[in-house]
């Protein structure tokens, strides 16, 4: 267990540098580890300025853990409009927004008792 929990954490900061290397903001890290009945342990939130923006963070994510860790994501969903794009890595979700879908959807607060890591932007 603790050995997966490692390996999460690689993934994770793989994750983030994907997401950095394409200038995306808003980094979230939510680990829900501690709750019950989450429907994975780590959700990784970000945005992107255009559609374009998330398709690109989306493609340096995929390509940034393929090449660190060796893993590919189970699936991806939402690349058709790239406003709002899920990545499935098994026990980590990602999920890659427009400004504006994000802050209708609200996801982080709705897992707001889930131990949340804000990633400051680097510009």
């Amino acid at each position: 267990m603790q050995n997966s929990k490692i390996e999460a954490k690689e993934v994770i900061n793989r994750i983030v540098e994907g997401i950095q290397e394409k200038k995306g903001k808003g980094i979230v890290v939510v680990d829900m580890l501690g709750l019950g009945n989450s429907v994975c342990d780590y959700f990784v939130i970000c945005q992107g300025n255009s559609p374009n923006q998330v398709s690109a963070i989306t493609d340096s994510i995929a390509d940034t853990v393929r090449e660190q860790c060796g893993k590919k994501p189970y699936a991806i969903d939402g690349l058709r409009n790239s406003q709002w794009v899920a990545m499935d890595y098994g026990d980590i979700l990602v999920h890659v927004f427009l400004p504006d879908v994000r802050s209708f959807y609200d996801i982080e607060h709705l897992w707001a008792d889930a131990k949340i890591t804000e990633i400051p932007d680097i510009d």
